[in-house]
């Protein structure tokens, strides 16, 4: 017996290459998922190499316009393309990458009778956190969407507080997952008491706050190395301060590496370093260092001390002496750095993409059922197909 494919659109309305952890997701999530037949829309340039995870990658050629006055117009004309391609595919389903985007919206406003599985990255959330005009549109989107899905409960938690908690039942948490197959962990790590080296991965921005892993080395008792890899518009002000504080020699910038090249080099260093200050989605980065045997030293923020399973030592978000602290702390304990080595790669075996993906096959195939039932009266009128009538909710899913 054959199993049907279940045909997927979706998309992100940006150049189709893994720029991103949230590009680097989707091409895992849909090369993940068992018997499906996935149509990615997405911008030029193409990475040739990166596309091969979908069966199928249309550019779209509405030009970008951000919010403001174009703004409008804009989504219309997406709208229009879009609509035409949906008409033509004909999907069975579609999942709408970040809510309050764009894309997000013209998915929503072309649907018809297609279930929109919703799925927030964390940029989403924080947009619309910040900005009224967004925020209305995460709400137009909740509420054309048969299922919502999330990372962790934390992110779960602050979209439903967005949508005035309208939409709870609609709300899954899925947590995300990388290719652990891939991954490989140092043969012999190093013994004995000595200063770390150290690695942080990531954009260079203000809400990932590098700087304040920087400032950290100039406060610890032992000479730690950090070695930074990424790119950003704080990148020259980073240089800056840490020759500045005299970390000429103990701290190196490296450019942003494709993962392959990142997940070859990260068994070299002896701890990670997790600096973000503000929301963070799920922190595929976290996980990435410890299948790959690497202690992780984290500002202790909402939710994450749970992704790491305990399995970290935390600290004040923000706080280069709290840092500091924690990071002299595990070079002067090898037997605690070992322990947290083995923690870190048993915490890290709850996440494989291919969990993600079959967790997100099941709810997409529930609700497709569900709108299925309800378009040929065989059904009552429960879960996808509630959702889209007014004044009420639904869609088998868990805040949890």
């Amino acid at each position: 017996m054959t199993t049907k494919l279940l045909n997927i659109v979706t998309g992100i309305n940006r150049p189709s290459v893994p720029s991103s952890g949230s590009m680097i997701l989707v091409n895992d999530l849909y090369g993940a998922m068992p018997d499906i037949h996935t149509t990615f829309l997405g911008r030029a340039p193409v990475d040739q190499a990166w596309q091969t995870a979908f069966d199928q990658l249309i550019t779209l050629s509405t030009p970008k316009r951000p919010h403001g006055l174009d703004f409008e117009p804009y989504v219309d004309e997406l709208t229009r393309e879009v609509g035409a391609l949906i008409e033509k595919i004909q999907p069975h389903a579609i999942h709408a990458q970040y809510l309050g985007f764009a894309l997000s919206l013209a998915f929503t406003r072309t649907a018809g009778t297609i279930p929109i599985i919703a799925i927030a990255h964390g940029p989403d959330v924080m947009m619309a956190e910040r900005s009224a005009s967004e925020h209305e549109v995460m709400n137009e989107v909740a509420a054309a969407s048969a299922a919502i899905v999330a990372p962790t409960p934390v992110l779960a938690d602050r979209i439903d507080r967005l949508t005035g908690r309208r939409f709870t039942d609609r709300l899954t948490v899925i947590p995300w997952g990388i290719p652990l197959s891939e991954a490989r962990v140092r043969d012999q790590p190093p013994t004995g008491i000595r200063p770390l080296s150290l690695v942080h991965a990531g954009r260079l921005d203000d809400n990932k706050s590098t700087i304040t892993a920087v400032e950290a080395l100039a406060l610890t008792d032992q000479p730690h190395h950090l070695t930074v890899i990424g790119k950003g518009n704080l990148r020259e002000y980073l240089a800056r301060r840490a020759i500045e504080l005299g970390l000429r020699d103990r701290v190196h910038f490296d450019p942003f590496l494709p993962r392959a090249e990142l997940w070859h080099r990260l068994p070299n260093f002896d701890a990670f370093v997790f600096t973000t200050t503000g929301l963070e989605a799920f922190g595929l980065v976290l996980i990435e260092a410890q299948a790959h045997g690497l202690p992780v030293a984290y500002s202790d923020l909402p939710g994450v001390g749970e992704i790491l399973g305990g399995a970290g030592v935390p600290y004040a978000p923000g706080d280069p002496r709290s840092l500091a602290v924690a990071l002299d702390q595990m070079g002067r304990d090898f037997h605690r750095r070992k322990s947290l080595t083995e923690a870190a790669l048993h915490n890290a075996r709850r996440y494989d993409i291919t969990t993600t993906g079959c967790q997100l096959r099941e709810l997409t195939l529930r609700v497709t059922r569900s709108t299925s039932e309800t378009r040929t009266g065989t059904g009552a009128l429960t879960g996808a197909s509630r959702a889209r009538e007014p004044g009420t909710t639904a869609v088998p899913g868990q805040l949890a």
